[in-house]
Parts: C-alpha cells; structure tokens; sequence
C-alpha cells in the first residue's frame, strides 16, 4: 500500500512523460521532410493515442485520444475537432477491446494501428479530395495512403514499448488507502 502522496507523484510522472512523448510527436510529425517517402509522411499522433489507450482505462485513452487529435488539427491546419473526436472515439473502442477481446503484443498494436490510420486516413480523403473534385485523387491516394499506414504501423511498435514502460514503470498499488 503506497501512500496519497507516492500515488500522486507516481501519477504526475506518468502522465508528464505521456506530454512529453506528445509533444515529441508533434513535432516529429510537422518537422518538414522527416522520413518523408514520396508524398507519405508517418503519422505518429495515432500510434501514441491508442498506445496509451491501450495501457490506461478507457475513459484516460479516450481523453487522452482527444487531445492528440486537438494537437493534429492544430498542426495540420484543419477544421478543430474532427480529428480529436475521431481519435476520441477510435481509442475508447481500442481500449475496450484490449480490455475485453485483444492480447497485447506488439504486432497486435501494429495491425490495430494500421486499421485505424487507414480508417482515419480514408475519410480524410473522402472528405477533403474526392467529394471537392479534385484532379488526380487516385494518383494521390495511392501515393500516400498505402505507405503512410505501413510507415506508422511499423514506427508505432517503439511508441508501443515507451507507453508500455511509461505505464509499468510507474504503476500504482491498487490497494486500500
């Protein structure tokens, strides 16, 4: 049994880490033609989202999932909140199966990663290319939809060990105070 105070600070390092790998992730996101392959460039907001979604209770991931889509739409200029509901909602279903339904390990995440990013990316699209009409829209969705969801699944696997550490590391006894 740990007391209030262990509790407290063991939960504040936990959730500042969390901030920080955000913040790291912003950045690595918009850093101009970091890993850029062509017209896909990783998305590394997603994979942190459902990462910890997956290592904290569904109601934490889902508003941890909001803010990582509040950052997105920020960075990439587009309209606030569609992003922070969709990863709002994508990380509270991810966490529920990960309760109820999915072992944890690495190559699970990565496929769920990748199956949510097509998803989001998908409609991104629909919305944003193929309703306006635009020229060319399946020259871009198979330029950058495919390999952007094979890059971040692939480069969410590390994101998966950081949250899982983050997570284990500073655990607090679920004991009677």
């Amino acid at each position: 049994m740990e007391s209030r105070r262990k509790r407290r600070r063991s939960q504040f390092y936990k959730w500042g880490l969390y901030v920080l790998l955000l913040l790291a992730c912003t950045v690595l996101q918009t850093v101009p033609g970091f890993l850029q392959f062509g017209q896909a460039k990783p998305v590394f907001l997603l994979p942190l989202a459902l990462a910890v979604a997956v290592w904290e209770d569904e109601f934490s991931g889902a508003l941890f999932g909001a803010v990582c889509g509040l950052m997105w739409d920020y960075t990439a200029g587009r309209t606030v909140g569609l992003l922070a509901l969709a990863l709002m909602m994508l990380s509270f279903g991810v966490s529920v199966a990960s309760q109820l339904y999915l072992k944890l390990t690495q190559t699970n995440f990565a496929l769920v990663t990748a199956g949510a990013l097509a998803l989001v990316l998908c409609s991104d699209f629909l919305f944003y290319y193929a309703m306006p009409g635009y020229s060319n829209m399946l020259e871009r969705f198979v330029g950058y939809v495919p390999l952007t969801v094979l890059m971040s699944a692939v480069l969410s696997v590390p994101l998966y060990r950081a949250v899982r550490w983050t997570s284990e590391t500073f655990k607090i006894d679920n004991g009677v105070i």
